[in-house]
C-alpha cells in the first residue's frame, strides 16, 4: 500500500477537511461566477487588517540588520519573545508568569501537536466536549492517543458530570476551546470551577493529574463586555496554548506559543519535553520573524466591534430564513441546526446551500452532526448580498415539501 491506511481511510471520508474543501470549492465558484455571486462563510480566515501597531512592527523586524538575525534561535523561541508573551499570559491569567513557562509555537496547532507530543503515551486519552474544532481528532491521533468526544449540554454549556464520569487512569488531558469553534459559547467560571474541582477530585483518587489544556486564540474576541475565565489561579496543571492568527488577523503567519501554569506540578519535566518536541516534530522553532513582530505588538488595541455587527447582521438573516441558531458570545462563527427536512444531514444541507452559492461547514466535522458552522468572517457586504440567496434556499424547501 503506498500511503498509510489511516490517511487514505481519514481524507476519503466525506466530512475530512469539509472547511478547506468547501473553502477551495469557493475559490473555483468565484472564478466561474465573480466574486459577489458567492457567500463563502467556510473559513474563519480573519478579514480584518492586521492594527496598524503590527504592520509597524513588520517593517521594524524586517528593517533589522544585525548578524544572524534570520538564523537559529533556541528551540523554545527567543528569551525576548518567551518573555513578551509571560507578561502577555501574567495579565489574561491574573498570575505572575516568567518566560520560563513559554514555549514559542508554530501556531496554535503547532502548540497543541507540540504538547501531545509531550505528554501523550499510546492509549492515552483526551477529553473534549463536542462539538469541537475538527483538527483535534487529528492532532491528538497523530501521537497514538484517543480523542473522547463528550457531548456538551444542550444549551452546548460543559456537561460536567459526563465529563467527570469519563475521567479515568487513560486520561491525559482535557481541552476546552473558549470562545469555542463551532458555537462561539463562552464558558462561565462556574462550569470552570465545577470542571477544575472534578479533576482535582479525580487526581486524589487516581494518582494522575489530567492537565487542563485551554485553547485560546479567540480570547480577545466577545460580545457584550462577556471575559474568558483564567485557569492558572483555579487549576495548577492548567496549560494555555494560543496564537495571532485571530486576534492580530495573522492566521498565515503561523505564531503562537504555549504557557504552562507557573504551579504546574511538573512544569520544568514539561516545558523541557515541550522544547524537545518542537524539535523533533520539525516545527525547529516559530518563524524568527513573526517571534519579533508579536513581541513588539502584542498588546496593539484591536477593534472587533465590525465582527459583532455582522454577527448581528448574519443573526438577522437567520431569523427571518428560519433557519435556528446558537447566539454566539465570542469568536465569528454561528452554529446553526439543520431543517428537519434533511433528517439532521449535514452534508447533504451544505451541499443543498451550495446550489444557491452559500457555502457552509457541515457540523459533522466537528463532533456536531444536525447542524452547521458559518464563518462570518467575511465582509459585511458579503453577509448583506446573501440575504437572498439564504431565503431562496429556505422557501425551495417549502416548494419541496
Amino acid at each position: 500500500m503506498p500511503i498509510s491506511s489511516y490517511i487514505k481511510e481519514t481524507m476519503s471520508s466525506k466530512s475530512a477537511g469539509a472547511i478547506r474543501k468547501m473553502f477551495e470549492e469557493g475559490l473555483r465558484l468565484k472564478k466561474m461566477y465573480g466574486e459577489d455571486s458567492v457567500f463563502d462563510f467556510s473559513l474563519g480566515n480573519p478579514d480584518l487588517d492586521p492594527p496598524k501597531e503590527v504592520q509597524a512592527a513588520f517593517e521594524k523586524a524586517a528593517a533589522l540588520k544585525e548578524k544572524n538575525v534570520h538564523g537559529y534561535m533556541p528551540n523554545a523561541g527567543y528569551q525576548f519573545a518567551r518573555d513578551a508573551m509571560a507578561e502577555k499570559t501574567s495579565k489574561e491569567q491574573g498570575v505572575a508568569v516568567d518566560g520560563s513557562c513559554v514555549i514559542m509555537s508554530v501556531g496554535a496547532a503547532g502548540a497543541l501537536n507540540t504538547v501531545f507530543k509531550a505528554i501523550l503515551n499510546v492509549g492515552d486519552e483526551v477529553i473534549v466536549p463536542s462539538p469541537f474544532f475538527t483538527e483535534y481528532r487529528h492532532y491528538v491521533n497523530n501521537f497514538g492517543g484517543v480523542l473522547r468526544e463528550v457531548p456538551c449540554k444542550s444549551d452546548f454549556s460543559l456537561d460536567v458530570k459526563a465529563i467527570s464520569d469519563s475521567l479515568t487512569e487513560k486520561t491525559a488531558a482535557v481541552l476546552i476551546n473558549s470562545p469555542n469553534n463551532p458555537t462561539g459559547r463562552i464558558y462561565t467560571k462556574a462550569e470552570i470551577v465545577e470542571l477544575t474541582n472534578a479533576l482535582s477530585s479525580h487526581a486524589e483518587k487516581i494518582g494522575r493529574m489530567p492537565y487542563l489544556i485551554c485553547d485560546e486564540p479567540y480570547r480577545a474576541i466577545t460580545y457584550e463586555n462577556k471575559e474568558v475565565v483564567s485557569t492558572f489561579p483555579l487549576y495548577k496543571n492548567s496549560v494555555i496554548v494560543t496564537s495571532f492568527a485571530k486576534n492580530l488577523s495573522l492566521p498565515g503567519e503561523r505564531i503562537g506559543y504555549i504557557c504552562v501554569n507557573p504551579l504546574c506540578n511538573d512544569k520544568e519535566e514539561f516545558v523541557a519535553a515541550c522544547i524537545f518536541a518542537t524539535r523533533i516534530l520539525g516545527f525547529v522553532n516559530a518563524p524568527a520573524l513573526a517571534q519579533r513582530v508579536v513581541s513588539y505588538s502584542w498588546n496593539a488595541k484591536v477593534d472587533y466591534s465590525s465582527y459583532e455587527n455582522r454577527r448581528n447582521n448574519l443573526l438577522s438573516i437567520l431569523n427571518e430564513a428560519k433557519i435556528e441558531h446558537v447566539n454566539p458570545e465570542g469568536a465569528f462563527y454561528l452554529w446553526c441546526k439543520v431543517p428537519d427536512s434533511f433528517k439532521g444531514d449535514d452534508v447533504d444541507f451544505c451541499e443543498h446551500l451550495k446550489r444557491f452559492m452559500i457555502l457552509a461547514a457541515p457540523g459533522s466535522s466537528f463532533g456536531g452532526s444536525g447542524w452547521f458552522r458559518l464563518a462570518y468572517c467575511v465582509s459585511e457586504q458579503t453577509i448583506i448580498n446573501s440575504k437572498k440567496a439564504f431565503l431562496s434556499a429556505m422557501s425551495s424547501l417549502e416548494v419541496k415539501e
